[in-house]
């Protein structure tokens, strides 16, 4: 098992010596953003042996226990938590395995953008909202809420969430795409079945090491009060910002671009953070050119753009929620709603690396 295999256990240690002689250079500081990803890599690497190393621990304590139970220890319990736990990293490792995307080791930008319907679409993005939440909350990421615009009744009219921590675009982009609910709404007097959509589009956080060059003249700038999750008054001074970029992406298409911050109490900050957004998403918007050219995605069954309605959630008749990419399907919508989404993503990273087989 020291091997590595597929993932290349011994090459992965070679590169991390590989890369920290690089930061024994003198000048290795002068030029802080390759630092900066030199450095980023060396973690990178360093994610996969460790885990590797823990996975080959777990084997070795799995066959002690397995000697003492051969020997008649009582051991039974001990031994199915072992092999319970390597099942769950060996799983957490293939999983990572699967992000070979230049930006999957960055941080997320979630935007939430209810569709036509008002308050249920406007409630629905709210629950989707909490559901993001959870499940990065649960995988112990930083989220942290850079813009939420609460809705007149119920819900949002947009929300804006990072998600900070290790390949956090790497799987959330499995979420960029139109999510469709089937529920009795609760705001019908006569329990009439309703559908609402939401859109959530999903963009790599940019560093100085991405350069996005927009003319800041084209940027419109929109000030207005901001309001936190849940309702509640932030700062009664217009310290939020939306910043729109109207403009032709590389292909010639035309597109309208929104970013939103309230997170800081400085309108300066938050028009800072908003250009980082703006750039997010356009820049998102350029890898979804650059992949359907290299790939072909339009001809492709698991085509994957924002716009496309990608998953249905299903209140009623019947409890079911189901990925229309990949076929992944659960009644537990609780669950689902509550955060449970790995194996919705875990369906989606399966399918695009076996469409990179099949390409290749």
């Amino acid at each position: 098992m020291r091997s590595g295999g597929i993932f290349d256990y011994d090459q992965r240690k070679v590169r991390i010596i590989e890369l920290q002689e690089q930061t024994q250079d003198p000048e290795f500081w002068n030029d802080p953003d390759r630092a900066r990803s030199v450095m980023k890599q060396i973690d990178h690497q360093k994610s996969f042996v460790e885990s590797w190393d823990e996975l080959d621990s777990l084997r070795e304590s799995i066959g002690v226990y397995r000697q003492f139970l051969e020997e008649g220890e009582e051991v039974e319990e001990e031994l199915a938590a072992e092999l319970k736990l390597f099942r769950k990293k060996l799983e957490e490792l293939e999983l990572k395995n699967m992000l070979t995307g230049e930006d999957d080791h960055r941080d997320a930008i979630v935007t939430f953008n209810p569709g036509a319907g008002g308050t249920e679409s406007q409630d629905w993005a709210e629950m989707l909202f909490r559901m993001y939440v959870r499940w990065g909350e649960q995988h112990e990421y930083d989220v942290s809420t850079i813009e939420y615009q609460v809705g007149d009744v119920a819900g949002i009219k947009s929300a804006t969430i990072q998600v900070s921590g290790p390949n956090a675009y790497g799987f959330l982009k499995a979420e960029s795409g139109v999510h469709r609910l089937v529920r009795i709404s609760p705001f019908d007097s006569n329990s009439r079945r309703h559908t609402s959509f939401c859109s959530v589009f999903v963009s790599p956080l940019v560093d100085d090491t991405i350069e996005v060059d927009i003319n800041e003249n084209d940027v419109e700038l929109q000030r207005f009060h901001a309001s936190g999750a849940g309702g509640q008054n932030v700062n009664k001074v217009e310290t939020g910002v939306r910043l729109i970029w109207e403009g032709a992406l590389s292909d010639g298409s035309e597109e309208r671009v929104v970013a939103e911050c309230q997170q800081e109490r400085s309108q300066l900050k938050n028009r800072e953070k908003a250009m980082v957004l703006l750039k997010s998403k356009i820049y998102e918007l350029e890898k979804q050119i650059k992949e359907r050219e290299l790939e072909k995605l339009e001809e492709s069954k698991n085509k994957i753009e924002w716009g496309s309605q990608i998953r249905s959630y299903v209140f009623h008749p019947y409890n079911m929620v189901k990925d229309h990419r990949t076929e992944v399907e659960t009644s537990d919508v609780d669950a689902v709603m509550d955060g449970d989404l790995d194996e919705f993503i875990k369906g989606f990273l399966m399918a695009a690396s076996e469409q990179r087989r099949g390409d290749g």
